[in-house]
């Protein structure tokens, strides 16, 4: 006897909803904490994850799997976190990046130009990683993958594209 998705609680169906439109994610950290804080906040939000501790490790993962998203640390133990942003490029990645380095603004920006020219869509920050930050920014990628308008959500207040507009 099968089960139908009418016949499921509204749970279980919106659960399996959920993972038709979670993200894949590659996170590129040499920190292990980091990499872990990242994993979990990423699960904990449905999406499924592929970790790498190093450039070469993120760089062959590319080559091999298709992702949504990847979380970038810059300073990678063997090498710059822009070796990945050209691996992408040359794997025709479609997805956002979420850039999430300590290194100064000044470097983030130089990087966001740098994707940018590359045609990768890049956003940044700053670490220790804001896990609230994190979830929002990987909450609107699903909305964006989906055509959905990007909600913002912060502190209880909802600004989305339509509200912004009747703001003077």
């Amino acid at each position: 006897m099968s089960i139908s998705s009418q016949s499921m609680p509204f749970h279980a169906a919106a659960s399996k909803d959920d993972k038709r439109h979670s993200l894949h994610l590659l996170i590129v950290d040499d920190d292990a904490m980091q990499r872990s804080l990242i994993s979990h906040a990423a699960r904990q939000a449905g999406h499924s994850i592929t970790p790498a501790s190093s450039c070469a490790e993120a760089i062959r993962q590319i080559e091999t799997i298709r992702f949504d998203c990847v979380t970038l640390d810059l300073m990678l133990g063997d090498g710059d976190g822009i070796e990945v942003l050209k691996a992408l490029a040359s794997a025709k990645f479609a997805g956002s990046v979420v850039l999430i380095s300590g290194m100064n603004a000044a470097r983030r920006i130089s990087a966001r130009s740098y994707a940018r020219s590359l045609g990768i869509v890049l956003q940044s920050l700053p670490k220790p990683v804001d896990l609230a930050a994190l979830r929002i920014c990987l909450a609107n990628l699903c909305k964006t993958a989906k055509g959905l308008p990007v909600m913002h959500i912060w502190g209880g207040v909802v600004v989305d594209g339509v509200t912004e507009q009747h703001r003077s």
